[in-house]
């Protein structure tokens, strides 16, 4: 079992769970393919805090990923999956034949010893495999999506995330993103088969505040209990909302709104908008 539940020994034990990581076979990272990363707690380059309920967490070493998986036609072997403390899904690392080593997102079914291969042609579509949308069959699963060729993988990288290939028609593909989002890439774009890893990351609860701070997470302020310059929920006399939609700091609906920004260039691409869970249908 990969989530594991605490007894009700404490508070904090309460309605607790855990990742397990059964799929991990080594704890510590290849260190060529580490980098150092600072942390800012929430503040620009001036010392000015920027982003509220930031701060502290573990220190990390930022592992270094092969989006773009343009070493071609040469076969990797996964060496060991590990955990990634930057990322909600688990990592593999490949060593190909020349002898050199990279870490790729580890998908679903993938196992040490499991052969991968990138290649501009088409070869067997097996979990791991990279290649150009136009040589994938439709219907298959398929993630770390490119959205501009030779860019890098940048739709569906998180753990158990997967769009679907639907239809192939003239230059684009059409994909049926997990946001229920569909929107048509390039078919040169590349992307690996199958479905991230580490599904179950989502089943995890923290159950105490403690497990937050570890992961950067600072305490959060309810937006009524501010004042009324500092949220659009704050001020007045007793708790009130005063009649404004549930929103942020900076005013942005947090329930449904839409959060991409209006005329941008790649607006035709998008068939059908991504799903609300505020009102129960599609954000048009």
């Amino acid at each position: 079992m990969a989530i594991r539940i605490y007894k009700k020994t404490t508070n904090g034990r309460r309605n607790a769970s855990v990742n397990m990581h059964v799929e991990v076979t080594r704890s510590k990272p290849e260190k060529s393919l580490c980098r150092a990363l600072p942390k800012t707690g929430g503040r620009n380059c001036q010392g000015k805090l920027t982003v509220i309920q930031q701060g502290g967490g573990h220190k990390r070493r930022y592992r270094l990923i092969d989006f773009k998986r343009r070493k071609d036609d040469v076969v990797g072997t996964v060496m060991t999956v590990e955990y990634d403390p930057n990322r909600t899904c688990h990592i593999a690392l490949v060593e190909y034949t020349d002898g050199e080593k990279r870490y790729i997102l580890c998908p679903k079914g993938l196992t040490v010893g499991g052969k991968v291969i990138s290649s501009k042609d088409a070869v067997e579509p097996e979990a791991g495999n990279c290649m150009p949308l136009k040589h994938i069959p439709t219907g298959l699963d398929v993630h770390c999506i490119e959205m501009t060729p030779g860019k890098g993988g940048a739709l569906c990288r998180a753990a158990g995330m997967a769009a679907r290939l639907t239809n192939k028609e003239g230059r684009m593909a059409t994909l049926v993103l997990p946001s229920g989002e569909i929107r048509q890439v390039l078919l040169e774009c590349r992307a690996t088969i199958g479905s991230v890893g580490n599904a179950d990351n989502g089943n995890v609860i923290l159950g105490k505040a403690g497990r937050a701070r570890w992961l950067g997470r600072r305490p959060r302020t309810r937006g009524v209990a501010m004042s009324h310059h500092q949220h659009p929920h704050g001020g007045g006399e007793g708790r009130s909302k005063g009649g404004q939609e549930p929103s942020n700091a900076s005013g942005t609906q947090s329930k449904g709104g839409r959060t991409r920004r209006f005329g941008m260039s790649s607006d035709h691409l998008i068939i059908r908008r991504r799903y609300s869970r505020r009102y129960g249908q599609l954000k048009l």
